[in-house]
């Protein structure tokens, strides 16, 4: 299997507090990897870092076999390989869902606006979005702005989708919808790496999954594994905590 992402000894502090340590982890090319573990346990953290959106304090990114932590490497150009989906949607205000789902294509990818266009439709049609161009995000329900901003992220057509926990700000009606949405991307070969609460989608979609507690991956697995017959003391306990019916 070819890696996309190879993380090796990475650690962020923000000031004196180590929020990771020492991670190494990697993500493989059409691989669902689910990210799981209790608040604060730098789950977060792990996503932003790999997106250079928080700066790590040591370590390697390992992306297409060089370390894009060195000075010589163009993040803005990495960035772009990473579709990057926020748990608050954070799409334009001011634009429509059309235009939202173009503008970062015509301005970092410089698209044509036809081309563009014809991107955003693709995947606004794949996220059951394309009927609402013309709405401003103030006119749809919180389940259909993640749906908008899951096209955004993939018209950017990135080699990896980061979800950093994308259903956690919606009412729990609206979470089906948007876990609906990423099953379907799942069975498209898209590598995709979730940080999630929901469990039973974890174990339904990961092809492995990761649990984080203080800062370490703790362990990790096959979803058979880790919800059956977890080796940790510590992830036996998130789980029975999490499903309270175990």
């Amino acid at each position: 299997m070819e890696k996309v992402i190879d993380i090796q000894h990475l650690s962020k502090s923000f000031g004196t507090h180590e929020v990771l340590k020492d991670i190494d982890f990697s993500v493989e090319k059409g691989e669902v990897v689910c990210i799981i573990g209790s608040s604060g346990s730098g789950k977060s953290t792990l996503l932003r870092c790999i997106n250079l959106l928080e700066r790590p304090s040591g370590g390697q990114i390992i992306y297409n076999g060089e370390n894009i932590l060195e000075d010589k490497h163009n993040i803005h150009e990495y960035r772009t390989k990473l579709g990057m989906v926020f748990q608050q949607f954070n799409l334009f205000n001011n634009h429509n869902v059309l235009n939202n789902c173009t503008v970062g294509q015509v301005k970092v990818l410089k698209r044509s606006k036809e081309e563009a266009k014809k991107v955003a439709m693709k995947y606004l049609k794949v996220v059951e979005m394309d009927r609402f161009i013309n709405a401003k995000p103030k006119q749809l329900s919180g389940g259909q702005k993640q749906r908008v901003a899951i096209a955004r992220a993939l018209s950017m057509e990135p080699d990896v989708m980061l979800f950093d926990e994308p259903t956690s700000a919606l009412d729990p009606e609206m979470v089906g919808e948007v876990l609906k949405v990423m099953k379907e991307l799942v069975k498209t070969g898209l590598t995709m790496l979730i940080v999630t609460h929901e469990m039973e989608f974890a174990k339904d979609v990961a092809d492995r999954v990761v649990f984080m507690d203080g800062g370490v991956i703790a362990e990790e697995g096959s979803p058979e594994k880790i919800f059956n017959n977890p080796t940790q003391e510590r992830t036996r306990e998130f789980l029975k905590n999490t499903f309270k019916h175990i």
